[in-house]
């Protein structure tokens, strides 16, 4: 979480600390409202910490906020003063910022993971046209491998449903999570994300559609992140669910698109010192399975 830095203090502001203890504070955000308490002459920074310690299951980290103070001389909240330090009974509140982004769905590396979903061996009788996107899953893999992008990839309760297929390399892979919860979206995947700096995009690619591709997308963009979904490195048992899947998810903003298309926008240009290896793995060309022209 950023958040925005503290405006110039009005005349009279709380400026510095008169003595120890600890200080009745209301900290409020979105409708909640809980009273707690900091140490006297406590800042900015240990603000934003009780913050997060209050409502930290509910902040989305990828969004940008403003802390603002209740001025009783105004009646209202005003951004929190520059040099803030808290010696009174206050009322503060985070406050997320407003701020429209146009989806535009540029990739780059640097900013990209990928998330490989419960491609594993008891889907194999079931999902439709599984070889095929176990084929294309492995060749974004490949590709993932060969320009330095991060590898999230999670198992449905491997113990009844097998491990991630034999034809799926996850050499490299960051992460490799056995999961029951339906979304990839895990306390562990979002530990792994924090660690990478200036993640911006996922290309999210797995089974089933309908079910655990369409809850870790929105739980994604619920957090600010861009995602991709690989239609051709996706599917369903039924490709009616599928189908409203993917048309429900790019009506919300989630970028619908290929395994080519997502490789070649990564390498960007001819002359990237990768884009032989990728031309060479996209000439491997994606079955003609009939998936896209069913999304």
């Amino acid at each position: 979480m950023a958040a925005a830095e503290p405006g110039a203090a009005p005349g009279g502001g709380n400026c510095a600390p008169a003595g120890g203890g600890s200080v009745p504070v209301l900290f409020c955000f979105s409708v909640f409202a809980r009273p707690s308490s900091v140490p006297h002459g406590a800042g900015y920074e240990l603000l934003i910490q009780k913050f997060l310690s209050l409502y930290g299951d509910q902040i989305d980290m990828h969004r940008k906020f403003v802390v603002q103070l209740f001025a009783e001389e105004w009646s209202q909240y005003i951004d929190l003063p520059k040099g803030f330090l808290v010696n009174e009974r206050c009322k503060v509140r985070l406050v997320p910022l407003q701020i429209q982004i146009t989806t535009l769905g540029n990739l780059t590396p640097s900013s990209t993971v990928f998330f490989c979903c419960d491609m594993q061996e008891r889907f194999r009788p079931a999902i439709k046209y599984f070889g095929d996107i176990i084929s294309v899953g492995q060749r974004l893999l490949q590709g993932a491998r060969l320009l330095g992008i991060p590898v999230i990839v999670t198992e449905q309760y491997p113990k009844g449903l097998g491990s991630t297929v034999q034809e799926i390399d996850l050499t490299g892979a960051k992460l490799v999570l056995p999961k029951t919860k339906f979304s990839m979206v895990l306390p562990e995947v979002e530990a792994a994300l924090a660690e990478i700096p200036g993640v911006r995009s996922i290309v999210l690619f797995g089974v089933e559609t309908h079910v655990c591709i369409q809850q870790t997308a929105l739980e994604l963009i619920g957090r600010g992140l861009e995602v991709h979904i690989v239609a051709d490195a996706t599917s369903s048992r039924s490709m009616m669910d599928r189908m409203f899947a993917l048309e429900r998810l790019a009506r919300t903003g989630i970028i619908v698109t290929t395994s080519e298309a997502i490789l070649l926008q990564l390498v960007a240009d001819k002359e990237h010192p990768k884009f032989k290896e990728i031309q060479n793995l996209i000439k491997a060309s994606a079955p003609e399975s009939g998936l896209l022209s069913k999304v």
